[in-house]
């Protein structure tokens, strides 16, 4: 339902043109653009699909380039744009975007590196340091796996126990949806260690599926030599810090710094917070952020960049780009910022 009404408002603001009238007002400075797979699509894996929309293509990914380009925007690094948001003089006439990457995923350099390669676009890749040592867990494509083997959930939380049906694609589907809405809205520690028996229960082997989507350091450090990228961090672990005390979240942010710095000699200046929302991330993890060193950090709280983020780098608002709008007129009408000053009742700042 969330998705229909998102998509049936994007298309009212294509239809009625009222992004070309407004996005002087709207665009702000510019934007910083999230992406995660970057990856050709597979028929074989049509159906049940929860975290499709972590993808997109390499052709649709090209499309983006090649119409920011056409919309004025110039794509600049990350230091560049904390240069320009936070400068005296800022040019309001053509607006910057950031291309951003998450969590270190060898598509990135298989798939979407070759086409930043051809438009000389930089880029900014969020390295989460347990996937490269192989020691964190992509939970939530766990979860995926799981269910996809499962013709039935029987699971404990807590004193609750669930069991959801899971024989079709629908069924899969929403037993994915409720498990993961429940065990999002409680603590990690419980969430790791259901989806952890469920992965153990249908033989899905978390390491594996790190090693098979992740890169490692040394493709880390391959990468931090090519001249367009920019790595940044991704904590250590890759948890929702907001729901940990201070002391966790200070080593999550600090050490990944630290560790990150010391793979690819030169220093950190850049952090996306995982999952990245308010329930994620708030005004703690950005004074955090602040004081581990970080010069900017990037939540998943939509919106545009305006000259009033120049007192909250840390807090930094992100444009999603993902497989559920793989349609360059809804690309447009994001970047036209209309659909964020709806959305967040004319706010520009949303730093709470």
């Amino acid at each position: 339902m969330r998705k229909q009404l998102i998509g049936a408002g994007l298309r009212v603001i294509r239809a009625s043109r009222i992004d070309r009238v407004t996005a002087n007002l709207t665009r702000g400075l510019g934007a910083i653009l999230m992406f995660h797979h970057v990856r050709p699509d597979n028929p074989e894996r049509a159906g049940f699909r929860p975290n499709g929309f972590l993808e997109i293509t390499p052709e649709f990914l090209d499309a983006v380039i090649v119409t920011l380009r056409r919309l004025g925007f110039e794509i600049l690094d990350l230091d560049a744009a904390a240069a320009w948001i936070a400068g005296p003089s800022r040019p309001e006439a053509q607006p910057f975007a950031v291309l951003t990457f998450d969590d270190g995923y060898r598509d990135n350099v298989e798939h979407a590196l070759p086409v930043l390669r051809r438009h000389g676009a930089p880029f900014t890749l969020y390295v989460t340091t347990g996937f490269a040592d192989r020691t964190a867990r992509l939970w939530w494509h766990e979860l995926e796996l799981a269910i996809a083997r499962a013709d039935e959930i029987d699971v404990e939380i807590g004193s609750e126990r669930l069991k959801l049906p899971a024989a079709g694609d629908a069924e899969k589907t929403r037993a994915y949806e409720i498990l993961y809405r429940r065990l999002r809205g409680g603590p990690e520690e419980t969430l790791l260690t259901v989806i952890g028996e469920l992965a153990d229960r249908y033989g899905v082997d978390g390491r594996k599926l790190v090693e098979d989507e992740c890169l490692d350091f040394q493709e880390i450090v391959a990468l931090a030599r090519e001249p367009l990228c920019t790595i940044g961090a991704h904590t250590l672990t890759h948890p929702m810090l907001a729901k940990h005390d201070i002391a966790v979240v200070r080593r999550e942010l600090g050490e990944s710094r630290q560790l990150i710095a010391a793979q690819i000699g030169r220093a950190v200046s850049d952090v996306a917070y995982p999952v990245g929302d308010p329930t994620s991330a708030g005004p703690r993890e950005f004074s955090a952020a602040r004081d581990a060193g970080f010069v900017t950090g990037v939540t998943t709280r939509p919106g545009m960049i305006f000259a009033c983020h120049a007192a909250h780098l840390t807090a930094l608002p992100r444009l999603s780009i993902n497989g559920n709008w793989q349609e360059i007129g809804y690309v447009e009408a994001l970047l036209s910022g209309v659909p964020f000053a709806l959305w967040n009742g004319g706010r520009r700042l949303n730093v709470a």
